[in-house]
């Protein structure tokens, strides 16, 4: 959420902001948010005009008493006065509700360092890391060598739930826990502090971390409670302090969410549509952190960094890529995308997202803390995914095939799993 002093002091920024997300129509709520607040505002001196005037009138009234003087007009306008402020007040309430619900939708502020794109093609890469490779055999859709291996079933999932869910068994669900594990273990080292948060959130919090009418389009709904899915523990952790005051002392607040998450979304845009790259339902190792807005930039490197280390250990190629302003969605300030190397697809694939949402985030669930000189302030958010596990899954079942099918375990995933090999059951 935007600040609406921005709008009052500053309305060529956030006019410059939503040409760079090429975002036209909201380019026209400009005019009409300065409209709706200068009325507001207007409005707003009526009423400490009125209030005011009610004091005084009070003043008057009692000094008129006091020399026994007719207090007849004096108490006709003053019984007024209350009406015409609650009146004034219902407008206020009303304007301010349309000024919020513009605000609300209004995309955060890009960073500077955001490269100009349409899409993700305009994504660029910051570096790379590994060997992109393909092997000289035809490597098996993961899909089929799951299911060849007798490790997971797409087609009885598809039955009793249909397309976009799954059945793991065996060593696949032995390595998607021990992904879970490696990767909880790695930022627990690093300071951060574990949470299984609620699975389900009430409309109101959600509003606060998203754009909810654009993400409900992806979301499950619980019919008949005011309760959605989460995608992702994003979500939950972010809403933890919703209206909390934290001292500065406390900052930086890290965290490390592991759960489930649901989307409605699915397809792996035409490569693999059957199997676990693009699912109803996958879990997700995520950091998130709450700082002092001078440290934020710091910390996005920083967690970006701790994906990274996770994916080098794996030994799975990846590159980071900056993405571009048509591809960044409404809540990041600057994102840097993880992308892994998927040898069959003979590409370079999302695993992970580091986003700084800046204040966005902190203003929309009133996040505050105080800082050292007593005020109250919006901290900053940011959210990273270190390992989304079903994409992982896949990656490792890509770079880990061998010839005869068989799946060699990443070295720094045996202690968790206890085996080195995934093969074909011998009958």
């Amino acid at each position: 959420m935007l600040d609406i002093k921005l709008i009052r002091e500053n309305p060529g920024l956030i006019r410059k902001n939503l040409e760079k997300r090429r975002d036209k129509e909201k380019i026209l709520w400009i005019s009409k948010i300065k409209e709706i607040d200068a009325s507001y505002l207007r409005i707003k001196k009526e009423v400490e005009i009125l209030r005011h005037r009610r004091n005084v009138v009070s003043e008057e009234i009692n000094l008129m008493q006091k020399q026994k003087q007719d207090i007849t007009g004096k108490i006709k306008e003053i019984r007024k006065i209350p009406d015409e402020i609650k009146r004034l007040e219902e407008k206020l309430k009303s304007m301010k509700h349309e000024i919020d619900n513009y605000l609300l939708h209004l995309p955060n502020i890009l960073d500077e360092s955001v490269p100009y794109g349409k899409d993700d093609a305009g994504n660029v890469t910051v570096r790379k890391c590994g060997v992109a490779k393909k092997p000289k055999f035809e490597l098996k859709a993961h899909g089929d060598i799951i299911e060849l291996l007798e490790i997971g079933d797409f087609t009885k999932a598809a039955e009793i739930s249909g397309a976009g869910f799954y059945y793991m068994f065996g060593k696949l669900a032995q390595l998607n826990l021990a992904l879970m594990q490696f990767a909880i273990d790695n930022l627990v080292k690093k300071g951060f502090v574990l949470s299984i948060p609620p699975l389900m959130l009430r409309k109101e919090p959600y509003e606060g971390v998203t754009d909810l009418a654009d993400f409900e389009k992806v979301m499950y709904k619980i019919e008949g409670e005011d309760l959605y899915l989460i995608a992702t523990s994003e979500h939950s952790i972010a809403t933890y302090f919703m209206n909390d005051i934290l001292p500065e002392q406390d900052l930086p607040i890290k965290m490390v969410g592991f759960s489930p998450c649901f989307r409605k979304e699915i397809g792996s845009h035409g490569v693999d549509t059957r199997g676990l790259f693009r699912t109803h339902q996958f879990w997700k190792v995520e950091q998130f952190v709450f700082c002092n807005p001078k440290d934020s930039w710091k910390y996005h490197e920083e967690i970006q960094k701790n994906s990274e280390e996770l994916y080098k250990k794996l030994k799975i190629p990846y590159r980071v890529v900056n993405v571009c302003t048509g591809d960044i969605g409404i809540i990041a300030a600057k994102k840097y995308d993880t992308e892994a190397w998927f040898p069959r697809q003979d590409a370079y694939k999302e695993v992970g997202s580091n986003s700084n949402c800046t204040d966005y985030q902190a203003r929309r669930l009133n996040i505050k803390f105080t800082d050292k000189n007593g005020e109250k302030r919006f901290l900053h958010t940011l959210n990273n995914t270190a390992i989304a596990t079903s994409r992982t899954l896949v990656a490792i079942l890509e770079n880990y095939q061998q010839k005869d099918g068989s799946i060699k375990i990443p070295a720094v995933l045996q202690k968790y799993c206890g085996f080195k090999t995934i093969e074909k059951p011998k009958n």
